[in-house]
């Protein structure tokens, strides 16, 4: 067994826990969350400092963004060095002290771990570039030639996520692939030397203490054989199609057995979580095999709106997408790649995940809060996004020339909004960054930020805060929540969803107006004032109440 610098925060080796099963995680986006040396970037000695508050919090684990060594040409997610902290966010030691102390603490670290692609400053995309045609270092990326009379034509019609051909051509002719930006070449991975490699760079932050990755294009890595061709302008619809070439090939569950077999040579429950965008939950289910990862975001979740009969639906089919295979299901509203839910859930039904107007902020809080409740009550695991227990909304109004998400400069693919979500959060009511670090913020944050803010919120019952708070206090003492993979649907109106759980109730009213159902049992929590009276209740529009019966 590697000895380990940083202990895992599990229990004692050889016990088993399964605490990922009922895990509530919550998301840092590094650069967003705490600034500890007032340039104006958050940084790991920012998140360090903020751990007794994840703590407070109530949550299990919490999942870094990337803060390897990078040009930043996607925020992270265009590594240079996949064993080394990008000087912004801090050193090996600076991340060596956060894993001490988060598990002094209580608490897990998973971080995010990029295998689709590096960036174009990584070492071995330099030396392939620098040694020409032929190289060996090209076999592990994907570069080709092009068609037409001189090659002036992409190999293959694919198109970047981010807008675009897929494909750059390079001084000496050749062609390489990117499924996103052209400063993120994708790897090979048919190549042995790249599975080596990961496999390496895994035991490296195993060692280091964490415990488990994020895996980033879990459905990416594995292209169809002989790149061809698509033939249609819509190929990048992420969620339409599930023989697209360049995603949720059958190959990529071999890597991730591979990488299964790693973590168990490791004490402490090490766990996998798939980023795997794919054309149905049944899909995303092949991740999470016994063999495989331990969890994959469940986006079909993310991307309903906020009516029952949908949600009803989508619930039922991610539990019984996850039974067969062992695995639990995950519940997420918000994430640093689309609009968080106080503002979506603000607007008309039918518009996306992606819409970026204000909408009404009253509308938009209030529903936010009842679906925070109602994911919280479900079978399984919860991430939280940073901020969402402030009720952030997104911030819409942002300068074209303060943004930095690469899409946003490009033609078509995504919208190129996403800096609208990982606005620096608030920390306190003043000051140059409301909290946020004394150097101001690398992205503005808006004019009453501050009213937002965890000091503003703390103490404050009717406060978005105390309520996730509350929530997640109730979630660790009701046997019933957590972890899990049934529940039982009880008679309600149209529009209202309840279910029952071990002695536990959720209620939620999805519609604009007032119900009026039987009092389930003994009210824990509610995200709206509630008034119960001869054994009904009358649940106000847009309102979750938990029970306990």
């Amino acid at each position: 067994m590697t000895q380990h610098l940083a202990a895992p925060a599990a229990p004692a080796s050889g016990t088993h826990t399964d605490w990922w099963r009922g895990a509530v995680i919550y998301q840092v986006y590094p650069r967003s969350f705490a600034d500890g040396n007032g340039d104006g970037m958050g940084d790991l000695d920012g998140i360090r400092a903020r751990l007794p508050y994840l703590r407070d919090l109530g949550v299990d684990a919490v999942w870094l963004s990337p803060f390897y060594s990078s040009p930043q040409a996607d925020a992270g997610y265009d590594v240079a060095d996949y064993r080394a902290i990008d000087p912004m966010f801090g050193s090996l030691l600076d991340a060596d002290a956060l894993l001490r102390d988060a598990h002094d603490l209580g608490l897990r670290i998973i971080v995010d771990l990029v295998p689709n692609h590096s960036s174009d400053r990584h070492d071995w995309f330099r030396r392939a570039l620098r040694e020409g045609p032929g190289s060996p270092l090209r076999e592990r990326y994907h570069f080709r030639p092009g068609k037409g009379e001189n090659g002036e034509l992409p190999p293959n019609d694919w198109e970047s996520v981010f807008g675009g051909p897929a494909w750059t051509r390079t001084p000496d002719g050749e062609w390489y692939l990117h499924l996103f930006a052209p400063e993120q070449p994708d790897f090979n991975w048919e190549h042995p030397a790249v599975h080596d490699e990961f496999r390496s760079i895994l035991r490296f932050w195993l060692d280091m203490g964490v415990d488990g990755f994020r895996v980033d294009v879990a459905h990416g890595l594995v292209k169809a054989e002989g790149l061809p061709d698509i033939g249609r302008s819509d190929q990048l619809k992420l969620l339409g199609n599930d023989v697209m070439p360049f995603f949720d090939q059958d190959g990529v569950h071999e890597i991730y057995r591979s990488w299964r077999k790693v973590l168990t040579e490791y004490a402490g429950e090490r766990i996998l979580v798939a980023e795997a965008w794919t054309p149905t939950v049944e899909r995303a289910a092949a991740y999470v095999r016994p063999d495989e990862m331990h969890q994959a975001f469940n986006f079909q979740y993310l991307g309903t709106h906020w009516d029952a009969a949908e949600l009803r639906e989508v619930i039922d089919v991610s539990l019984a997408a996850m039974r067969p295979v062992g695995a639990p299901a995950t519940w997420v509203l918000s994430n640093h790649d689309v609009t968080r839910h106080a503002t979506r859930f603000a607007n008309p039904p039918g518009l996306g995940t992606q819409l970026r107007t204000a909408g009404d902020r009253a509308l938009g809080l209030r529903r936010a809060r009842a679906a925070s409740l109602l994911m919280l009550a479900l079978p399984g695991s919860a991430y939280v996004y940073q901020g969402e227990e402030l009720g952030l909304p997104d911030v819409t109004e942002l300068p074209d020339e303060v943004r930095q998400d690469p899409s946003f400069v490009r033609a078509s693919g995504q919208d190129g909004f996403r800096d609208g979500c990982r606005v620096p959060i608030p920390w306190t009511t003043e000051g140059s960054s409301y909290g946020f670090g004394a150097g101001g913020s690398w992205l503005p944050q808006p004019d009453g930020w501050g009213e937002l803010s965890v000091q503003a919120q703390t103490g404050d019952p009717a406060s978005t805060l105390e309520l996730y708070r509350r929530a997640l206090a109730v979630r660790r003492e009701q046997p019933g929540l957590g972890a899990g993979d049934s529940l039982e649907w009880l008679e309600a109106p149209e529009g209202v969803l309840a279910f029952r759980r071990e002695g536990f109730v959720c209620t939620a009213n999805t519609t604009g107006s007032a119900v009026r159902i039987p009092a389930p049992g003994r009210m824990l929590l509610a995200n709206a004032e509630v008034e119960t009276a001869d054994g009904k209740v009358e649940l106000p529009a847009d309102t979750t109440v938990w029970w306990a019966v």
